[in-house]
């Protein structure tokens, strides 16, 4: 029975004209005093546990900007901008700083306006006083009739670019749930491969290309010397490029210890080294032995195949002469390792689950991912092998796969697990390559497009939609529209951007995005301003490739911190591996101590260079530009812009602190 809940029995009596009331509750409103003072000491509990609340809660607000604070005073005073290197200096840097000056300027006239209660609509000429007051009201002047349309015609260009992507993703996605409801996905004959018949198994190649991969470079060859295909039919080839000797032995030992375990695996290393990973793979190919291999197979180096990788791609082939390429997906070991982690896994599973899994369905043809992935090697060398002249390789030897009319596939079901980059230094070079080297394709690879036998809507494909819509616009969409126009729009409010340009319609398709990976739906808003943070790097990428600038064809390759070559790597593999790999994986880790011992002490020989977090100007420059705008919309109370802006400008900031992802103390 509730407490406060009260039983009454009336009982009448047959012979007497009275009725008899029974109370069982002491709170019933029979009893009005006791009732009262029982509600004034629950209300004065209630009183102090708000207090209380309220109480702990700024309590945990202070320290956590006193912390904050005191962070952001560290990482300014130890930080070295020089560090950034003279690329932040360049054009665009130059361009926000111009910007954010002026719009400091102008937010100081627009106070001086606002205490003075300046109009153009109530003050006649002759009531004007000071050359101020007459400059601003002829800047009102002068924004109404000429800058405010351009600012205007420049904004609805952007927000068609913005809605036109916005539908290509929307039908990427209906297309996603189309397979999904439908259950549709490649399928293998069903005597694709012999089991009991070895010699029917085809010759493949394995190649894991690597260059200065000291933290992961163990693991990943012991991942591929277990994959369970007949030791004959298999060879493997470690691609070093490193240019650290130590590093170079040590490699070595790691290929002679599986060698003298019965695997086929060969090392080799470059003496001239051009052509970063591309050089690298087109070396390997020119080897006389490859002309015996039906198939190639690729891994970079923090990649770890499952032992049935091979039985599980390789079939595909089978009954399909123009098939060129089987693709698997990539999962990630470190994905819950911190917030940039997080969003970063955000995006991949959105590039895998909708972009490649719907392209590769419905169309037969998708961006090569580099690594996890294999190729006929008849496809290769009849669409040219690899090529030096771009830093996205991959793409490139797709592109010319597609156009000699080889078909592809991709497995959403095999994936093979890999490493994210933990730190935004290195997050950041790896999107600018991603992003420059497309542009770089684009410009060399048009001719070749325009010229070839395929279908006009294949070509229309590649072109509008592979390369423009998806490479070139959605990177200066982004970063004009919601980092240069809208805060722009601040100080013009006759252009004024409306709300669901930079609410509504973002946080839809950042939902979308969102959906492959569900247990990521409570950083629906983080993601959204990361994505916009990011637009900066992907905006100035794709412009340097475009116009073939100097920081377009940089390689850097991707820091690995070999979190996937310890106990996660090893945790994910006993679960999702056979039971007979699990002894495998446990025999390949049972060194003897003094062979461990021996390699500690050469990897303690190289000298470590010190790292630290970095300060990034542009982000930076951009956080106080968007910062100056939210406070000009707070005067004049633009409600949701100025909280975007807000919290857009706290997330350059946070950004250009580098206080997202690994920090180092």
């Amino acid at each position: 029975m509730a407490p406060n809940s009260a039983v009454t029995t009336a009982e009448k009596s047959s012979t007497n004209n009275y009725t008899l009331l029974q109370v069982h509750d002491s709170d019933s409103p029979m009893f009005p005093e006791k009732q009262k003072a029982t509600s004034r000491k629950q209300f004065t509990w209630f009183l102090l546990l708000k207090l209380h609340r309220v109480m702990t809660c700024l309590s945990w607000l202070t320290n956590g900007l006193k912390s904050t604070v005191a962070l952001v005073k560290k990482r300014v005073s130890l930080a070295d901008m020089s560090d950034e290197g003279p690329k932040s200096r360049g054009r665009l840097y130059r361009f926000i700083k111009v910007f954010l000056a002026l719009s400091i300027g102008g937010l100081v006239i627009e106070i001086i306006a606002h205490f003075n209660r300046w109009n153009l609509h109530m003050i006649h000429p002759w009531e004007v006083q000071g050359l101020l007051q007459w400059s601003y009201m002829a800047w009102l002047s002068f924004r109404e009739d000429y800058v405010a349309p351009l600012v205007l015609l420049v904004s609805k260009f952007c927000i068609v670019l913005f809605l036109i992507q916005s539908l290509d993703r929307l039908v990427l996605c209906i297309g996603c749930f189309w397979i999904k409801y439908k259950k549709l996905k490649p399928t293998i004959d069903a005597d694709a491969c012999d089991v009991e018949d070895p010699s029917n198994f085809p010759m493949v190649l394995v190649q894991i290309p690597m260059c200065n991969e000291r933290e992961v470079y163990s693991q990943s060859i012991g991942a591929v010397a277990q994959l369970d295909w007949p030791k004959d039919r298999i060879l493997i080839q470690v691609l070093d490029d490193s240019d650290d000797g130590n590093l170079q032995m040590l490699i070595k030992e790691e290929v002679a210890s599986w060698k003298e375990k019965g695997v086929n695996i060969v090392y080799r290393h470059r003496l001239i080294r051009t052509g970063y990973k591309a050089g690298n793979l087109k070396s390997a190919m020119s080897c006389d032995y490859v002309k015996d291999y039906e198939f190639v197979a690729i891994f970079d180096a923090d990649f770890q195949p499952n032992p049935d990788f091979l039985k599980l791609t390789i079939p595909h082939f089978k009954g399909k002469p123009d098939l060129g390429l089987v693709q698997a997906r990539w999962s990630f070991v470190n994905k819950d390792e911190n917030l940039l982690t997080r969003l970063q896994n955000i995006n991949l599973c959105f590039h895998f689950e909708v972009e490649q899994q719907v392209n590769g369905y419905f169309l037969n043809f998708f961006g090569f991912n580099g690594t996890a992935g294999v190729w006929r090697i008849k496809a290769l060398e009849e669409s040219g092998g690899w090529l030096e002249r771009t830093t996205v390789e991959d793409m490139d030897i797709a592109v010319r796969a597609h156009l000699n009319g080889w078909k592809f596939i991709f497995l959403n079901d095999v994936k093979v697990l890999c490493e994210l980059p933990e730190s935004y230094e290195a997050y950041k070079k790896q999107q600018h390559r991603w992003h420059s080297g497309p542009m770089q394709l684009f410009r060399l690879c048009l001719p070749a497009i325009l010229t070839s036998k395929i279908s006009v809507w294949k070509k229309s494909n590649l072109i509008f939609l592979f390369f423009l819509l998806r490479k070139l616009i959605l990177p200066f969409y982004s970063f004009t529209l919601f980092c240069i126009i809208l805060p722009l729009t601040m100080f013009i409010p006759e252009s004024e951007l409306p709300l669901w340009v930079i609410c509504y319609v973002p946080i839809f398709m950042s939902f979308l995005n969102i959906l492959p990976a569900p247990k990521s739906v409570p950083f629906l808003v983080p993601y959204l301003l990361f994505e916009n943070t990011m637009s900066v790097t992907k905006f100035n990428a794709m412009i340097s490739g475009l116009f073939q600038l100097g920081s377009a064809y940089e390689w850097v390759v991707t820091k690995k911190t070999g979190r996937s070559s310890e106990s996660d790597l090893l945790a994910l593999a006993e679960r999702e591996s056979k039971s007979s790999n699990e002894e495998k994986i446990l025999r390949r880790h049972s060194e003897s101590g003094l062979e461990l011992l021996g390699k500690l002490k050469q990897s303690e020989e190289v000298p470590s260079k010190k790292k630290r977090n970095r300060l990034y100007r542009k982000e930076l420059a951009l956080a106080l530009l968007l910062l100056t705008a939210s406070a000009r919309s707070l005067m004049s109370a633009h409600g949701v812009h100025f909280y975007f802006l807000l919290f857009q400008g706290l997330s350059f900031l946070v950004m250009g602190l580098d206080l997202i992802g690994e920090q180092v103390s």
